[in-house]
């Protein structure tokens, strides 16, 4: 039986390389698109399914993928205008349950398309020196590459597309 909490198994930390860059960022720069197609025509009652029981919905799912992204993309800009600045944590379980996240998915779609439109355009733009450039995560306590970063969203991206594949079949 397929790990449901982790259908795609866990993240993989490489070595930099421009083959894989490419493919992280194809990742991002797609993923409104890959996401919007997995929910278009999806009725009220299908966006509350779970692709796991205690998981969160599929509603909740777009609405996490969009606060995620743009906390992601606020990390990587800070990284790469000061010295390991320390990133601000959230409880995402938490932000799952607040009210905004019984609106309708258009919106979180919006955010998720002008966020990764964007966050795609900086990736590209990057040299292999600014992957290298950091930002301090006190929740985990550790310091994190834009590189460590980006293989993290490319993961985070299809983990939840995944999930949603999953849901939509229960």
């Amino acid at each position: 039986m397929k790990n449901l909490k982790s259908p795609i198994g866990k993240v993989e930390f490489t070595e930099y390389s421009e083959e894989i860059k490419e493919k992280y960022i194809q990742t991002i720069d797609h993923f409104h698109e890959s996401i919007n197609t997995l929910t278009t025509g999806l009725s009220d009652k299908d966006l509350l399914k779970t692709y796991r029981p205690g998981g969160w919905n599929i509603r909740q799912l777009v609405h996490h993928c969009a606060d995620s992204h743009m906390c992601a993309y606020i990390r990587f800009k800070l990284a790469l205008t000061e010295i390991n600045p320390v990133i601000k944590p959230y409880e995402e379980a938490a932000w799952a349950e607040l009210v905004d996240n019984s609106a309708n998915i258009s919106f979180s779609l919006s955010i998720l398309k002008g966020v990764h439109h964007r966050w795609a355009v900086l990736l590209k733009s990057l040299t292999v020196s600014e992957f290298d450039r950091t930002f301090y995560h006190p929740e985990s306590e550790a310091t994190m590459s834009l590189w460590e970063a980006l293989a993290m969203y490319d993961w985070h991206a299809r983990h939840h597309l995944a999930h949603i594949e999953i849901a939509k079949g229960s």
